[in-house]
């Protein structure tokens, strides 16, 4: 890919964990992203652990929001009664990136097959900013972040801040 257009942006990012059954100390999956993250150089500017609950998820996105320019949300993704990640980010995206879900899901089924198929991962943009919704197990975490996000975070921001 010819990178000679893509701007040298500084990262902020933020990490949001989804989750009724988890705290900072067991959140192995957002440990995950921060590890990532930060191999690469990356400032993380917050981080939490919020229930399945819409309007604290909001909360933490637009909190994070105030600091980062990349947020990382993972977990509550999924086909459950209460993974509502989806519904209470997507509302906030003023473009979408589609892409970002389809080429996530095609990853996941070269790692287990059709199951990929119940994840509801997705990505947009809001004011500038991306904010990427990923499933919260560690795998999951693992191939969005190192083989979707990292490559491709500085390209989106680049495209999204343009006048």
């Amino acid at each position: 890919m010819d990178s000679s257009h893509i701007q040298n942006i500084e990262l902020k990012a933020a990490v949001i964990t989804v989750s009724t059954t988890r705290d900072k100390d067991s959140d192995l999956s957002g440990k995950k992203i921060i590890e990532l993250l930060t191999k690469d150089n990356i400032d993380i500017s917050f981080y939490e652990v919020v229930p399945d609950d819409i309007n604290l998820i909001k909360g933490a996105v637009f909190e994070a929001l105030e600091s980062s320019n990349c947020i990382i949300v993972n977990g509550g993704t999924g086909l459950t009664h209460d993974d509502c990640t989806i519904e209470a980010v997507s509302p906030i995206f003023k473009k979408t990136i589609d892409g970002f879900g389809e080429l996530f899901r095609l990853k996941s089924y070269g790692e287990i097959g059709t199951s990929s198929l119940l994840s509801r991962a997705a990505a947009g943009i809001y004011k500038e900013k991306a904010i990427f919704c990923i499933p919260g197990s560690t795998g999951a975490v693992r191939l969005a972040t190192e083989e979707i996000i990292l490559p491709e975070i500085r390209h989106i921001l680049t495209h999204a801040s343009k006048r």
